[in-house]
C-alpha cells in the first residue's frame, strides 16, 4: 500500500472463523450485526480505517484466555457501500500481521486489542517472491485437486499471477480448518506459506479433508 502511516498500539478486533487476510490481499466482508457496524463506523473516522481480522481460538478460551489466536491481521478499508437497509459491504486490503498483547476494556460494543507490530517488518516491505517455487509441478497439483473437487479455474490467470497473489489468494480461498489457516497465517516467509498450502492440498487428495473450496 502506498500510503504510510504510524501503526496504532490499539485497533478493533473482528473475530470470524475461516476468514484469513494477509498482507497486500483483499478480503470481501458482509457487515450487518450492530456491534460490527459500530466498528466499522469508528473505522471510517480514524486515520488508519484499520480492522484486525483473527481467528478465534476455542481453546483458548477454555484456559480463562481471550479466547483469539494470538496473531492476527489488520486491514484497511479500501472500499465500502452501503444497502438500503443499512448493511454494508466492505472490502478489507491487509496491511500487517499483528501479535495480540491484551484486549483492552471499554464501552464499545465490539472487541479491541492492544497490538505489537514487531516481527512483522515484512508485511510492510513490499510484495514478497518465491525463489524455489516450481509454478509448474503447483500447478499440476492444483489441476488435481480441482479435477477431484469438479472445479473449474482461470488457468492462464493462474499462470500469470506474481508467486504473492497466487499463493495467498488460494491460502485465503480455499476452505481448511481454523488451525490449518492459522498455520498459512503464521507462515514466516511466502516460501514456508507456499510449502503449507501444498501439504494441506496433498492431505485434502489422500481423502485427509472434505471439500475445500468456498
Amino acid at each position: 500500500m502506498s500510503r504510510r502511516f504510524d501503526l496504532p498500539g490499539t485497533i478493533p478486533i473482528f473475530p470470524l472463523p475461516g476468514a484469513l487476510l494477509l498482507p497486500r490481499a483483499r478480503l470481501p466482508l458482509h457487515i450487518f450485526e450492530p456491534r460490527y457496524l459500530a466498528m466499522l463506523d469508528d473505522a471510517l473516522k480514524s486515520e488508519t480505517r484499520l480492522i484486525g481480522m483473527i481467528q478465534p481460538d476455542s481453546m483458548a478460551e477454555r484456559d480463562g484466555g481471550t479466547g483469539l489466536h494470538r496473531i492476527g491481521c489488520a486491514g484497511r478499508v479500501t472500499q465500502f457501500s452501503e444497502t438500503e437497509d443499512g448493511r454494508y459491504m466492505i472490502t478489507l486490503t491487509g496491511l500487517s500481521r499483528f501479535r495480540v498483547l491484551t484486549e483492552v476494556e471499554g464501552f464499545t460494543p465490539y472487541r479491541r486489542c492492544e497490538v505489537s507490530w514487531e516481527g512483522f517488518e515484512r508485511d510492510q516491505s513490499g510484495t514478497e517472491s518465491d525463489g524455489c517455487f516450481d509454478r509448474a509441478g503447483f500447478l499440476k497439483l492444483l489441476d488435481r485437486y480441482f479435477d477431484a473437487r469438479g472445479l473449474s479455474a482461470d488457468w492462464d490467470t493462474l499462470k500469470e499471477a506474481e508467486d504473492e497473489l497466487l499463493i495467498n489468494s488460494l491460502s485465503m480461498l480455499l476452505e481448511f480448518e481454523v488451525e490449518d489457516k492459522q498455520a498459512l497465517l503464521e507462515a514466516p516467509s511466502l516460501q514456508t506459506r507456499r510449502e503449507t498450502l501444498v501439504t494441506l492440498i496433498e492431505y485434502a487428495l489422500r481423502g485427509g479433508g472434505e471439500d475445500i473450496i468456498q
